[in-house]
């Protein structure tokens, strides 16, 4: 049974991840350069509780699922997470009922322990929570998780089960090919055809985030439309850090959830994001106007937010479907084909569990059998800084790259950096090394560490020199010229 899943992003390499249990030939599709390069890589990093689906959706299912089984992943597959809790924050009193109706709400869904904590409550909770706040919904299941490390971890595992993963392959067409076996239905293989070139498959997964629609469409008469919803972010400094302990949400609105305050698993503070529907899919640009919304909305529930600790600010793609629900299962026109469709929040939080329902329905449909020796566990890279100064040294000892300092906001290794590079999916540009160990991610934002970065890359590299290191694929190479020619 041949299976090529559509992109690499956290929904596609859960699925992958899921399926690498059976025995399959399973490949991943990415038109990107590495897995975790679109939706999946700019977005709020919140394990949401699960409070905001509408009870009975496939939406609110998959949610609670995740987030319940959220922390158990992070140790087997070796990724940060913290169960910090989330306050959902009501500033109007005539609203306050609203956040008893999202508390029933978040009950019927299966979400554990949550209650309204009126204002004394919440400002022992949260010293810097705006004054004209009167109440808050608290959900001490809500988290925080590395959106990055999540989906690498779900990748590499599936690397190490045998699925493969084929980069800067974008889809162009998907042919089908209907046969009818004796006794059975109607059949239906395919044929995937990128830009690089040809994959046979007998069952084909659409995990394609704010480009799905289009992939769909290549097979199904039901023309669908994706929605790209913009939403812009400030990253402050980790001295900001602990302005908040929690991650608070004002109460949702048309367009989701709000611009949220939250600390992130590293330290820093995240405020945003804006929410504006747009059609450019590829429309990550941050605007003047949108980091204004941004202060201006967060500074609704959050006071004295210290902006200008800010030290980067960014844009990510939520890929909206206009019925708001996770579109997941087998188009009955096109056998064998299933689409994973409309992950949008509480999308991050609800990919193992995607992984799991997809997996199932494969399993289910065609009776794959399961592997014996499937490895569930994976190891992430060595970090030097969660070690005693002991265990430190005897690891500078034994390898001394690792004492070698390349990124010195983040206080990165050389070491580190090495192990990126030879992973199951190996960093290949200045944003895979990023990804996966932090070098460039903080107050500098990569002022002192991109040269040097950059030379480990073309010395540890095959066929790749200074010329041809980019920061995230071809295209965006960053050295332009020699301007000593004579050295």
């Amino acid at each position: 049974m041949k299976i090529v899943i559509i992109g690499a992003g956290v929904s596609g390499s859960a699925i992958a991840r899921e399926l690498a249990r059976c025995e399959a030939d399973i490949c991943v599709l990415e038109k990107e350069e590495d897995v975790c390069c679109g939706t999946s890589k700019a977005n709020s990093a919140i394990a949401h509780a699960g409070f905001d689906a509408v009870p009975g959706s496939l939406m609110a299912r998959l949610n609670v699922e995740g987030s319940q089984g959220m922390e158990a992943l992070s140790r087997e597959l070796d990724f940060p997470f913290q169960q910090i809790g989330s306050l959902v924050v009501c500033t109007d009193p005539d609203r306050a009922a609203k956040l008893y109706d999202l508390k029933e709400q978040g009950e019927k869904n299966g979400v554990k322990d949550l209650r309204v904590i009126e204002q004394g409550e919440l400002r022992a909770m949260e010293p810097h929570i705006s004054e004209n706040a009167v109440a808050a919904l608290y959900a001490p299941t809500g988290g925080i998780v590395c959106p990055f490390e999540l989906n690498i971890a779900l990748a590499e595992n599936a690397v190490q089960n045998g699925v493969r993963f084929f980069f800067g392959q974008r889809v162009q067409a998907i042919q089908k090919h209907f046969s009818r076996e004796a006794g059975r239905n109607e059949t239906c293989a395919y044929t995937v055809l990128t830009d690089k070139g040809a994959f046979e498959a007998d069952i084909v997964i659409n995990a394609a985030g704010v480009f799905a629609a289009e992939i769909h469409n290549m097979v199904s008469e039901e023309k669908l439309r994706i929605i790209p919803r913009k939403g812009e972010y400030y990253l402050l400094d980790k001295s900001a850090g602990n302005h908040v302990t929690h991650t608070i949400f004002m109460l949702p609105g048309v367009m989701g959830k709000g611009v949220l305050v939250t600390p992130t698993v590293h330290g820093n503070l995240l405020v945003g994001p804006t929410a504006h529907d747009i059609d450019d899919k590829e429309g990550t640009d941050v605007t003047a106007d949108g980091l204004a919304e941004v202060a201006e909305k967060a500074s609704l529930t959050v006071r004295d937010i210290p902006f200008r600790s800010a030290i980067t600010s960014f844009a990510g793609l939520r890929a909206h479907e206009a019925g708001h629900e996770f579109r997941i299962g087998e188009l009955e026109e096109s056998p064998g084909f299933i689409d994973c469709l409309g992950i949008e929040s509480p999308g991050l939080t609800a990919s193992p569990a995607i992984g799991r329902y997809v997996a199932a329905l494969v399993r289910e449909r065609w009776g794959l059998k399961e592997k014996s020796d499937f490895r569930p566990e994976r190891k992430g890279i060595t970090r030097p800084d969660r070690m005693t100064i002991e265990e430190r040294n005897a690891l500078i000892r034994k390898n001394p790259a690792y004492g070698n300092m390349i990124c010195r906001c983040e206080m990165i290794s050389e070491g580190e950096i090495l192990e990126a590079i030879r992973r199951p999916i190996p960093a290949r540009s200045l944003d895979g090394i990023k990804r996966r160990t932090r070098a460039g991610m903080g107050r500098c934002q990569a002022g002192f560490c991109s040269p040097r970065v950059m030379e480990i890359l073309a010395r540890e590299v095959p066929d790749l020199d200074l010329f041809r290191v980019t920061k995230n694929g071809p295209g965006s190479e960053l050295v332009a010229g020699v301007n000593k020619d004579a050295w």
